[in-house]
């Protein structure tokens, strides 16, 4: 049987809706930061969205290759990567700026086949946006950039090893499965960083809520508008996620970005949405 959306619910608001919870989980999450260590908090996240998923998908596990097990290892790792990353960057620098940096991992990924000069120049005025930074005075710790870029690469990574194990795992079963491998792979790194902390209720009742709102409840939302919607036009809505991110932090944690900040973020923004209406604008290959 399947499922007849309302005629009011379209899917761009499903995507609209699922970037505002990504980002209202992430303003969540770093409210955890003074209670748990950030690596604690990372790990709560996976785990709460590897049990979920497990009992939603029950995944078959017997009878894999042993190359469907490679790419869904591979796929979890970036997953356990890209989220352990951008929540370091997070305890360091505003989360606006820090998911501004990220993306341009997915951006850069997207035209990376590129050889038309229009595509490069909409690398280039993303790479200027963030050169900003180093340019005009303003107070940046370099290590949360760093992580913010090293969540940018597994964010690319996860995106092409994604293609694999939607291929190789059907359904929900390749995200269940990386949630699972993510959140083992931090469970020791987890613990030992959340230690007692994790035991608190309000990190416990804080972390499942993180864990909903910023992976299973996006997943389901993505799921069902890609269905539907042209992948341009989710590629333009997937471009707002930097500015998305920036309000809910001001709103639940009162960060303001400088006008550096904001310019970086501008740049970024409207090199994505430009590169998003040119990749699919760009005529099909022979």
């Amino acid at each position: 049987m399947s499922l007849k959306l309302p005629t009011w619910l379209s899917p761009v608001w499903l995507v609209i809706g699922s970037i505002a919870s990504v980002q209202l989980g992430a303003a969540f999450a770093k409210s955890l930061f003074p209670l748990a260590a950030p690596t604690a908090v990372a790990w709560l996240r996976m785990a709460v969205a590897a049990v979920i998923f497990w009992v939603i998908a029950r995944p078959r596990v017997r009878g894999r290759s042993a190359a469907e097990w490679r790419v869904v290892l591979g796929y979890g790792l970036a997953l356990a990567t890209m989220n352990w990353s951008i929540y370091m960057a997070f305890s360091r620098i505003p989360i606006g700026l820090a998911v501004t940096i990220e993306f341009l991992g997915p951006l850069s990924l997207a035209l990376f086949s590129s050889r038309r000069l229009r595509d490069v120049l909409w690398v280039l005025l993303a790479a200027i946006g963030v050169a900003l930074l180093g340019v005009f005075p303003v107070s940046i710790d370099w290590i949360g950039v760093g992580f913010a870029l090293l969540a940018g690469v597994a964010w690319a990574g996860y995106i092409v090893l994604g293609r694999g194990t939607g291929r190789s795992w059907e359904g929900i079963t390749g995200v269940s499965m990386g949630s699972m491998v993510g959140a083992a792979l931090f469970l020791v790194p987890g613990l030992i960083a959340g230690g007692a902390d994790l035991l608190q209720p309000k990190v416990l009742l804080l972390g499942a809520l993180v864990g909903l709102l910023s992976s299973v409840i996006p997943y389901g939302l993505e799921m069902v508008a890609l269905r539907s919607i042209p992948s341009g036009v989710f590629g333009i809505l997937m471009s707002l996620e930097p500015a998305t991110a920036a309000a809910f932090a001001l709103l639940v944690l009162g960060e303001q970005l400088s006008w550096v900040e904001l310019v970086a973020m501008v740049c970024v923004v409207i090199a994505s949405i430009g590169s998003t209406r040119s990749l699919a604008s760009a005529p099909a290959p022979n």
